[in-house]
């Protein structure tokens, strides 16, 4: 008889769960996806509702919950950092012990009375620990039967960075790093300070960095960060705020940089561009640091990535050219949402001391784990939509769409299952064309209603990824960055090369220019034969058949602030609230210049936070 293990995360930030049967996922969500509140931190009430379905039972049917952190031990955490800092420390004392003790003590209540309530049923419930969830999340849904693990993100109970070294369905801990000093915080000190969001504004910087150069790495290896040979590292706090305040940063460290923050929403200068770059070359040079430690350390040749940190893709793509592994796997919900799947993974292998299944591919089916409609459910909600839609074939929807595509047109595409973690991998998915030159603009600005810096990723054909990237290994799930092959790259003239900040946007790069960054680089996701999403796989055939080129541009289906969208519903009204040409779920194709007007009482953009 088959055993269920359920994951769950909450209490911070990515609410999620995760549904394991036999130890394989068979479904996971965030709850974002279904409340509309980014990030939202709430019991995932409706992720659970979601995973038993697509599982096909019901709680009593579970045999354990597992919740992804040790609330008392992150309770102790604040009350040392407190206590130890005397008079400074009441402050936090007042402001974040409640609401921590609150948590600490109510946790296991408060999941086992949502479950009772609204389920019937309570199982016995496992509390895991941060960075061990993380650590599983990375290993024991990886491909390999052994590895080297590194897990880096903000903080967990007291680990910011944890090393580990997995064999089968074991996890061997090897060292920590431990709060405050944490490269994860130290990344979003500079977030806070170029004017973005904190968790979840730092992809901005990582995509604002090519714009600069990195005239302040000096300074903060100088007076922020002190790293030793074996990347071991500690922060000085006298310029950061994290520890006890409200603030990421303090007037120090303003000082040392010039100046006070920019201001959210204002343009961007010079210092912004040169603060991304050089936190970025901090935190790759920490990180190459670390990763070698780690593989002399245990010899081993393959590599796991998990934790907040990892989904940064530009420093992944240095480790990987770096050659200090001969594989690199980063799990694809590296953030707390995967958390979630770690806390089972640890549970089923662990705890219940479970075999693992080894397969030539990882155990996360292209992180498609979410919800799917029939195409019986999206006619009956483009009919309540009011759409108007055609009804095609495969053949012809594929054919149809992949012309489009070649005219210039942009498609909002909601295809199949929904991908589980951050990124938007060809299910929910805006696409263009990637020789379009002028695709970046028109698509962050007039679609996405975003920063006009952004970069876009490609979809290109797995067989064909070598040919227009200097890849040489799989990237199913979006993040690794690498070059742009040197024969698709086009000569920049002197004038160009002058250029400075946005700028460099307005030069054509190479023959896919919409996902070419100003560095030549991209974000690569490498679609392989078998993929799960047929119709993305036979989209990417038939557009490279009638242009020659196998890339397509690809982004997230949602406008800034807004969760992806979900289902249908979503898409068509994300559909209307922009200026995308077409529109395609399942096998019905819709067109802007056919559909009745769209009229809203208030203006959709305040219904989103600005992220």
């Amino acid at each position: 008889m088959d055993s269920y293990t359920l994951g769950i995360s909450y209490g911070y930030h990515d609410s999620a769960a995760v549904l394991l049967k036999a130890g394989r996922p068979v479904a996971a969500a965030q709850e974002e996806r279904f409340t509309r509140i980014k990030q939202d931190s709430a019991f995932p009430l409706s992720a659970i509702r979601y995973c038993l379905a697509e599982g096909g039972i019901r709680m009593q049917e579970v045999e354990c919950v597992a919740y992804y952190e040790q609330p008392f031990k992150k309770l102790r955490r604040i009350l040392y950092t407190a206590l130890r800092s005397g008079l400074r420390g009441l402050g936090l004392m007042r402001r974040e012990l409640p609401g921590w003790l609150w948590n600490a003590f109510t946790v296991k209540h408060t999941i086992a009375s949502q479950l009772r309530e609204h389920f019937g049923h309570c199982p016995g419930i496992v509390f895991g620990e941060h960075h061990r969830s993380h650590a599983a999340s990375a290993f024991f849904a990886s491909p390999h039967a052994k590895a080297a693990v590194l897990c880096i993100d903000g903080v967990g109970e007291w680990a910011t960075t944890s090393a580990w070294q997995g064999q089968e369905n074991t996890l061997k801990p090897l060292w920590e790093i431990r709060f405050p000093h944490s490269l994860g915080l130290l990344y979003s000190a500079v977030t806070y300070y170029c004017g973005f969001k904190v968790d979840s504004g730092e992809y901005k910087v990582m995509g604002l960095a090519p714009y600069g150069k990195p005239v302040y790495s000096k300074t903060m290896f100088e007076h922020l960060i002190d790293v030793k040979a074996d990347g071991q590292f500690r922060l000085n706090m006298d310029y950061f705020d994290y520890e006890l305040g409200q603030c990421m940063i303090n007037a120090r460290f303003e000082a040392l940089f010039g100046g006070p923050r920019r201001q959210p929403e204002s343009p961007l200068s010079q210092r912004d561009f040169d603060m991304a770059a050089s936190i970025q070359q901090v935190i790759e040079h920490v990180i190459l640091r670390l990763a070698t430690t780690l593989q002399q350390q245990t010899r081993e040749k393959n590599l796991c990535l998990s934790g907040g940190v990892a989904l940064n893709c530009v420093a992944n793509g240095r480790l990987l050219q770096n050659r200090l592994f001969d594989h690199i796997w980063i799990q694809p919900a590296a953030g707390d949402a995967g958390g979630a799947l770690g806390a089972a993974l640890h549970v089923h292998h662990e705890v219940n001391k479970q075999p693992r299944t080894h397969r030539q591919q990882d155990n996360m089916q292209s992180a498609l784990l979410g919800p799917a409609y029939s195409n019986a459910e999206i006619e009956i909600s483009l009919k309540g939509a009011n759409a108007v839609y055609h009804p095609l074939d495969d053949d012809a929807l594929l054919a149809e769409v992949a012309k489009l595509l070649a005219q210039g047109k942009v498609i909002g595409w909601h295809q199949g299952r929904m991908e589980f973690g951050p990124r938007a991998l060809g299910s929910r998915s805006i696409l263009g064309d990637a020789r379009n030159s002028n695709l970046q603009s028109v698509m962050n600005l007039k679609i996405k209603n975003r920063e006009s810096f952004r970069p876009f990723a490609p979809l290109v054909l797995a067989e064909h990824a070598s040919e227009w990237f200097e890849l040489q290994q799989d990237s199913p799930y979006m993040l690794l960055v690498v070059p742009v092959h040197a024969q698709r790259r086009k000569q920049v003239t002197e004038d160009q090369s002058a250029l400075q900040g946005l700028e460099l946007l307005k030069v054509n790069r190479s023959q896919i220019p919409a996902v070419t960054h100003v560095d030549y680089s991209a974000r690569v996701q490498t679609v392989q034969p078998d993929h799960p999403n047929k119709r993305l796989r036979r989209l990417l055939e038939h557009f490279h058949s009638i242009t020659g080129c196998p890339v397509l541009v690809n982004t997230s289906f949602n406008v800034r602030g807004e969760p992806i969208v979900e289902n249908p519903t979503q898409a068509y009204t994300c559909f209307m609230r922009t200026q995308m040409d077409h529109l395609v779920v399942g096998n019905f194709l819709m067109h802007k210049s056919e559909q009745p007007d769209w009229n809203e009482k208030t203006d959709w953009r305040t219904e989103f936070a600005l992220d």
